[in-house]
């Protein structure tokens, strides 16, 4: 079983971009570019946490 101390917080996940919060103009480095390198970090962190845990197992 994994130990309190050994796990990192999972950071919370990101969320979509609000509609509003989106140009639709084509901006080479869209809000949409920015949440999905987020929620990819997120993934990450999380598989990393899984992969961790079941090596506790």
């Amino acid at each position: 079983m994994m130990k309190e101390d050994d796990m990192t917080d999972l950071t919370e996940k990101p969320k979509p971009p609000e509609d509003y919060e989106c140009c639709e103009s084509g901006c080479s480095y869209c809000i949409w570019d920015a949440y999905y390198e987020a929620l990819e970090a997120w993934n990450t962190q999380k598989a990393s946490q899984i992969g961790k845990s079941e090596e506790l197992s």
